[in-house]
Formats: C-alpha cells, sequence, structure tokens
C-alpha cells in the first residue's frame, strides 16, 4: 500500500477520535445549565442533592472538562491536589506541562549522547518535577494554614464575647488575616451567607484541608450549634492545645535533625556516585543494562534503597 493512503488515512482516524472525544466531552454542557436552572428554581429532580447542587453552582457554566479533567473525574478526588495548591495551572495544562518535559527528557539525553536505555530514566525524572512542585506547593500552604489557625481560632473566640455571631467571627478572619487562612474561612462565610448550612460548609473545609486541628474545631462548632455550650472557651482551648503541640514538634525536629541529615546523604550517595562513575567510565557502568546479572544487581539495588528511604523515614518522622 501506498505510503501517502497510509498517512491520509492514519489523518483521518486521528482528526475522528479527537473529534468524537471533544463532542463526548463537551456533550453535558447544555444539561449542565437546564440542571443549574433546575437548582435555582427548587424544580430539579430527585437526583440533585445538596452536595450535586453546590458542585452545580460553583462551576462555571462554560467550563468544558478536558481529558484530564475527565480522567480526574474517574479517580474522585484527585483534582482536590489543585485546589489544596491553590494552583491557577488546570489539569490539562499540568498533562501537557508534564508530557513536554518528558519529551524535552528524552531530546535532552539523546542529545547528551546517553544509552538508550537511559532515555525512559531522563524522560521520567523530567517528568516528574511537575508532580513534585504541585506537591511541595500543597504542602507549603497547608503549612501555613496550620500556623495560622491559632490564631484565627483566637480571634473568632474574642469575635464571639464582643457579641458578634459565628459568621461575624469566620468574616473577621477574611478581613484581617493573610493567605491561605483567610481564603478559605472566607468561602465558608460566603457560602452560609448563600444559603448552605454552616455543618455542610464546614464539612467543605475540612474536605479541602486535611488538618486535624481544624477538624477538632469543625467538630466542636457543629456539637456546640448541636448541644449547646460555650464556644468562645472551647475555642481557646482547642488554641492552646495547638501552639503546645507545636511547640513539641520544634522539640522533635530539633531532636531528629541529625537523623534526617544523615538519611539525606544516605539516600544521595548512591545516585550521586552512579552518575560520577557514569561520566568517567561509562563502559564500566553499562555492565549493569548489559549483562542479565548486572541487570538483577541494579534492580535489587534500587529495592533496596526505596525500602531504605521508607525505613529512614520511619524514624525520623515522629507524630506529635
Amino acid at each position: 500500500m501506498s505510503p501517502l493512503i497510509v498517512s491520509i488515512a492514519v489523518f483521518v482516524a486521528v482528526t475522528a477520535l479527537i473529534a468524537a472525544a471533544t463532542s463526548f466531552l463537551r456533550s453535558d454542557s447544555d444539561t449542565k445549565i437546564e440542571d443549574r436552572l433546575q437548582v435555582l428554581t427548587g424544580n430539579g429532580p430527585a437526583r440533585t442533592t445538596k452536595e450535586a447542587s453546590k458542585s452545580l453552582l460553583m462551576q462555571p457554566l462554560d467550563a468544558a472538562p478536558g481529558i484530564v479533567e475527565a480522567i480526574l473525574e474517574r479517580f474522585g478526588k484527585s483534582k482536590l491536589l489543585f485546589q489544596q495548591a491553590d494552583t491557577s495551572i488546570t489539569p490539562s495544562q499540568f498533562g501537557m506541562i508534564t508530557g513536554g518535559l518528558a519529551v524535552a527528557g528524552v531530546l535532552l539525553a539523546g542529545i547528551a549522547g546517553l544509552n538508550v536505555l537511559l532515555l525512559p530514566l531522563a524522560a521520567g525524572m523530567l517528568a516528574a518535577v511537575p508532580l513534585m512542585w504541585l506537591l511541595w506547593k500543597r504542602k507549603r500552604r497547608l503549612k501555613a494554614f496550620a500556623v495560622q489557625l491559632p490564631d484565627a481560632l483566637d480571634l473568632i473566640s474574642r469575635a464571639l464575647r464582643a457579641g458578634h455571631s459565628l459568621a461575624a467571627g469566620f468574616d473577621l478572619v477574611q478581613k484581617e488575616m493573610n493567605e491561605p487562612i483567610c481564603v478559605e474561612f472566607g468561602r465558608v462565610f460566603e457560602e452560609q451567607n448563600l444559603g448552605l448550612a454552616m455543618e455542610e460548609a464546614l464539612e467543605g473545609l475540612t474536605e479541602r484541608v486535611p488538618n486535624l486541628d481544624l477538624k477538632f474545631f469543625s467538630t466542636a462548632v457543629i456539637l456546640q450549634r448541636t448541644t449547646g455550650g460555650d464556644l468562645a472557651e472551647i475555642l481557646d482551648k482547642i488554641g492552646y492545645i495547638v501552639r503546645e503541640r507545636f511547640k513539641i514538634y520544634g522539640q522533635v525536629q530539633a531532636l531528629t535533625g541529625e537523623g534526617r541529615l544523615s538519611g539525606i546523604v544516605l539516600l544521595a550517595l548512591p545516585p550521586v556516585l552512579f552518575v560520577v562513575v557514569f561520566r568517567l567510565n561509562p563502559g564500566y557502568i553499562m555492565m549493569l543494562f548489559n549483562d542479565p546479572m548486572g541487570t538483577k544487581m541494579l534492580v535489587g539495588a534500587v529495592i533496596m534503597q526505596i525500602f531504605g528511604a521508607l525505613v529512614i523515614r520511619k524514624i525520623i518522622n515522629i507524630k506529635v
């Protein structure tokens, strides 16, 4: 068969596949608008629950999911990672960046003259950079939220003692404190202002921010609204407990500093030596890839490295 005919057939098949995927992903845009109108008018069908109405009202009408978003929806709460990191990058853009870096890793490894067996490794290392950045940004934001939480609890407690409502305390945190806690507490205030129950707004907050102290706070608020009690005093005690736990955590970090540094050195030493020896004597290292016994030894070394990293992490990570 002529190569021209094969090329045309492949082009037509790929174009049809892209068109089918696009129409499939955009097919629910009209039904989404109808569901939104039914929620707002109160005439929604039986499947329109509170959770579904909240998600419908929070999504833009013209937000057609991309291929990556559709894939992430199959895995439950994977999109929470982007919300917790508070990044403007969409999952589709994230996937494109990851794929582009993987291709760039292959090209750079090829230009550098590395062995073909090392091309997947180079692609994987560069492709992992966006994910590592996303996890680092998420961790930094959650850590900043945890540090701000005791001050926010004190602010709400003082607002309650001054005669303000709990919602006004959330609004005060939104106006007086910095990100990220002002954004999250402000969202709770806006949600309950728009008619969502405070219990459901707090449940959404604990889902977006996986923090144990925040769960204590939400549980205390829900119990107080159900059974009564002095919420201001409860918040003061929670804030005191959080601050004391931070002190103990700081002491633990100081005592385990030597172990963490030793773990970093031990884990970084084999890859660094691998790169150095490969640059000095490539033939010596290539025996690990060309010889069957060398391949088994390399796989065993990687497995033992991962096992050692998990053991070191278990030793130095002490829960407080």
